[in-house]
Protein backbone atom coordinates (compact mmCIF):
# COMPACT_ATOMS: atom_id res chain seq x y z
CA UNK A 1 0.00 0.00 0.00
CA UNK A 2 0.86 3.48 -0.62
CA UNK A 3 0.69 6.60 1.27
CA UNK A 4 -2.45 7.68 -0.28
CA UNK A 5 -4.42 4.75 0.37
CA UNK A 6 -3.11 4.34 3.90
CA UNK A 7 -3.75 8.33 4.43
CA UNK A 8 -7.38 7.64 2.77
CA UNK A 9 -8.05 4.55 5.60
CA UNK A 10 -6.97 7.53 8.10
CA UNK A 11 -8.98 10.49 7.17
CA UNK A 12 -12.55 8.99 8.42
CA UNK A 13 -10.57 8.14 12.21
CA UNK A 14 -10.50 11.49 12.71
CA UNK A 15 -13.07 13.18 14.05
CA UNK A 16 -13.43 16.39 16.00
CA UNK A 17 -11.85 19.35 15.30
CA UNK A 18 -9.66 19.32 12.26
CA UNK A 19 -6.32 17.59 10.82
CA UNK A 20 -3.45 18.93 8.84
CA UNK A 21 -1.33 17.46 6.43
CA UNK A 22 1.99 17.99 6.00
CA UNK A 23 2.87 20.25 9.74
CA UNK A 24 6.15 21.91 9.40
CA UNK A 25 7.30 20.06 12.66
CA UNK A 26 10.90 21.32 14.06
CA UNK A 27 13.03 19.68 11.20
CA UNK A 28 10.60 17.65 9.63
CA UNK A 29 6.72 17.96 8.75
CA UNK A 30 4.43 15.94 10.15
CA UNK A 31 2.02 14.09 7.48
CA UNK A 32 -1.30 14.22 9.06
CA UNK A 33 -1.53 16.07 12.40
CA UNK A 34 -5.57 16.10 14.31
CA UNK A 35 -5.46 18.95 16.24
CA UNK A 36 -8.60 18.95 18.30
CA UNK A 37 -9.71 21.84 21.53
CA UNK A 38 -7.94 19.22 24.26
CA UNK A 39 -5.62 17.30 22.07
CA UNK A 40 -2.86 16.94 19.37
CA UNK A 41 -2.46 13.82 17.63
CA UNK A 42 0.57 13.58 14.94
CA UNK A 43 0.93 10.63 12.29
CA UNK A 44 3.24 9.64 10.48
CA UNK A 45 2.42 7.50 7.45
CA UNK A 46 4.97 4.92 6.20
CA UNK A 47 3.95 2.94 2.90
CA UNK A 48 5.42 -0.41 1.45
CA UNK A 49 7.75 1.84 -0.49
CA UNK A 50 8.94 3.82 2.25
CA UNK A 51 12.25 2.88 4.61
CA UNK A 52 12.88 3.69 8.81
CA UNK A 53 15.81 5.72 8.45
CA UNK A 54 14.10 8.94 9.36
CA UNK A 55 11.94 7.50 11.96
CA UNK A 56 14.10 8.26 15.17
CA UNK A 57 14.49 12.19 13.71
CA UNK A 58 11.03 12.52 13.26
CA UNK A 59 10.38 10.67 17.11
CA UNK A 60 12.80 13.48 18.10
CA UNK A 61 10.64 16.20 16.43
CA UNK A 62 7.28 15.08 17.52
CA UNK A 63 7.61 13.85 20.91
CA UNK A 64 8.55 17.44 21.93
CA UNK A 65 5.20 18.86 20.65
CA UNK A 66 2.12 16.79 20.25
CA UNK A 67 0.33 15.09 23.18
CA UNK A 68 -0.05 11.98 20.96
CA UNK A 69 2.29 10.14 18.27
CA UNK A 70 0.65 7.64 16.11
CA UNK A 71 2.51 5.49 13.52
CA UNK A 72 0.58 3.89 10.62
CA UNK A 73 2.45 1.10 8.90
CA UNK A 74 1.92 -1.80 6.78
CA UNK A 75 2.79 -4.89 7.78
CA UNK A 76 6.46 -5.18 6.46
CA UNK A 77 7.50 -2.32 9.00
CA UNK A 78 6.00 -3.11 11.65
CA UNK A 79 8.80 -6.36 13.24
CA UNK A 80 11.64 -3.39 12.54
CA UNK A 81 9.86 -0.13 13.98
CA UNK A 82 8.87 -1.46 17.12
CA UNK A 83 12.15 -1.23 18.52
CA UNK A 84 12.77 2.41 17.66
CA UNK A 85 9.59 3.50 19.41
CA UNK A 86 9.23 4.08 22.92
CA UNK A 87 6.41 2.76 24.61
CA UNK A 88 3.70 5.42 24.39
CA UNK A 89 4.21 5.93 21.15
CA UNK A 90 0.77 4.09 19.15
CA UNK A 91 0.85 1.83 15.99
CA UNK A 92 -1.64 1.05 13.15
CA UNK A 93 -1.41 -1.40 10.56
CA UNK A 94 -2.79 -0.51 7.46
CA UNK A 95 -3.83 -3.35 4.90
CA UNK A 96 -6.54 -4.07 2.34
CA UNK A 97 -9.10 -4.70 4.88
CA UNK A 98 -8.44 -1.69 6.37
CA UNK A 99 -6.71 -0.43 9.60
CA UNK A 100 -5.87 -2.35 12.57
CA UNK A 101 -4.76 -1.43 16.46
CA UNK A 102 -1.42 -2.93 16.77
CA UNK A 103 -1.10 -0.52 20.23
CA UNK A 104 -2.82 2.11 21.20
CA UNK A 105 -0.92 5.73 21.52
CA UNK A 106 -0.40 6.93 25.67
CA UNK A 107 -0.09 10.88 26.44
CA UNK A 108 3.14 11.67 25.95
CA UNK A 109 4.80 13.56 28.58
CA UNK A 110 7.84 14.91 27.08
CA UNK A 111 6.24 18.43 25.45
CA UNK A 112 8.45 20.92 25.57
CA UNK A 113 7.30 25.09 25.52
CA UNK A 114 9.77 26.33 22.92
CA UNK A 115 9.23 23.30 20.52
CA UNK A 116 5.17 23.66 20.79
CA UNK A 117 5.46 27.55 20.05
CA UNK A 118 7.47 26.56 16.94
CA UNK A 119 4.09 25.54 15.85
CA UNK A 120 2.82 29.54 15.43
CA UNK A 121 3.76 32.55 13.73
CA UNK A 122 5.74 35.17 15.18
CA UNK A 123 2.60 37.04 16.18
CA UNK A 124 0.97 34.62 17.55
CA UNK A 125 3.67 33.84 20.14
CA UNK A 126 3.78 37.68 20.97
CA UNK A 127 0.16 37.51 21.62
CA UNK A 128 -0.11 35.48 23.99
CA UNK A 129 3.21 36.75 25.97
CA UNK A 130 1.15 40.54 26.07
CA UNK A 131 -1.82 37.91 27.45
CA UNK A 132 0.13 36.90 29.95
CA UNK A 133 0.90 40.28 30.97
CA UNK A 134 4.87 40.76 29.33
CA UNK A 135 5.15 44.45 28.42
CA UNK A 136 7.63 45.20 25.17
CA UNK A 137 6.63 41.58 23.62
CA UNK A 138 5.28 43.11 20.61
CA UNK A 139 8.68 44.71 20.06
CA UNK A 140 10.82 41.41 20.09
CA UNK A 141 12.27 39.28 17.81
CA UNK A 142 11.50 35.52 17.62
CA UNK A 143 14.56 34.40 18.88
CA UNK A 144 13.92 36.81 21.82
CA UNK A 145 10.46 35.63 22.15
CA UNK A 146 11.73 31.89 22.39
CA UNK A 147 13.97 32.77 24.83
CA UNK A 148 11.62 34.04 27.40
CA UNK A 149 9.66 30.53 26.95
CA UNK A 150 12.31 28.66 27.55
CA UNK A 151 13.77 30.37 30.66
CA UNK A 152 10.29 31.70 32.28
CA UNK A 153 9.01 28.80 34.54
CA UNK A 154 6.08 30.24 35.50
CA UNK A 155 4.45 30.00 32.07
CA UNK A 156 2.05 26.92 32.04
CA UNK A 157 2.47 24.24 29.06
CA UNK A 158 -1.32 23.66 29.35
CA UNK A 159 -2.40 27.30 28.79
CA UNK A 160 0.41 27.19 26.16
CA UNK A 161 -0.74 24.35 24.59
CA UNK A 162 -4.54 25.55 24.85
CA UNK A 163 -3.52 28.74 22.93
CA UNK A 164 -1.36 26.62 19.81
CA UNK A 165 -4.80 24.22 18.99
CA UNK A 166 -6.44 27.21 19.12
CA UNK A 167 -4.45 29.15 16.89
CA UNK A 168 -4.00 26.31 14.63
CA UNK A 169 -7.87 25.52 14.05
CA UNK A 170 -8.19 29.25 13.83
CA UNK A 171 -5.71 29.00 11.23
CA UNK A 172 -7.45 26.18 8.85
CA UNK A 173 -10.05 27.94 7.05
CA UNK A 174 -7.41 30.23 5.32
CA UNK A 175 -5.10 27.28 4.75
CA UNK A 176 -7.75 25.44 2.87
CA UNK A 177 -8.28 28.24 0.72
CA UNK A 178 -4.36 28.92 -0.51
CA UNK A 179 -4.66 25.05 -0.80
CA UNK A 180 -7.61 24.94 -3.25
CA UNK A 181 -5.81 28.55 -4.82
CA UNK A 182 -2.83 26.66 -5.46
CA UNK A 183 -4.58 23.28 -6.67
CA UNK A 184 -6.75 26.15 -9.04
CA UNK A 185 -3.21 27.28 -9.80
CA UNK A 186 -1.80 24.06 -10.95
CA UNK A 187 -4.66 22.81 -12.77
CA UNK A 188 -4.64 26.23 -15.45
CA UNK A 189 -1.27 25.52 -15.56
CA UNK A 190 -1.31 21.92 -16.89
CA UNK A 191 -4.18 22.87 -19.21
CA UNK A 192 -2.26 25.78 -20.57
CA UNK A 193 0.80 23.13 -20.69
CA UNK A 194 -1.51 21.10 -22.83
CA UNK A 195 -3.14 23.04 -25.44
CA UNK A 196 0.47 24.49 -26.14
CA UNK A 197 1.71 20.98 -26.96
CA UNK A 198 -1.68 20.35 -29.08
CA UNK A 199 -0.80 23.23 -31.00
CA UNK A 200 2.74 22.18 -31.41
CA UNK A 201 1.32 18.54 -32.29
CA UNK A 202 -1.00 19.86 -35.06
CA UNK A 203 1.53 22.46 -36.28
CA UNK A 204 4.18 19.76 -37.00
CA UNK A 205 0.91 17.27 -38.86
CA UNK A 206 1.10 19.95 -41.64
Amino acid sequence: MNDPEIRALLYPLLQGGVYVDELPTGTTRADVVHITPTFMHGYEVKGDGDTLKRVLAQLKCYGVVYDLVTFVVTEKHVEKLLPLLPDWVGVLVASTEGLRTHRPALYNSTVERVHLAGLLLREEVQQYLMNLGLKGASQLRRRELFRILAQTHSIPLSGLAHYVRERLIARMPQRLQNRAERKAEREQLAKRRRKRKQKKQAASAK
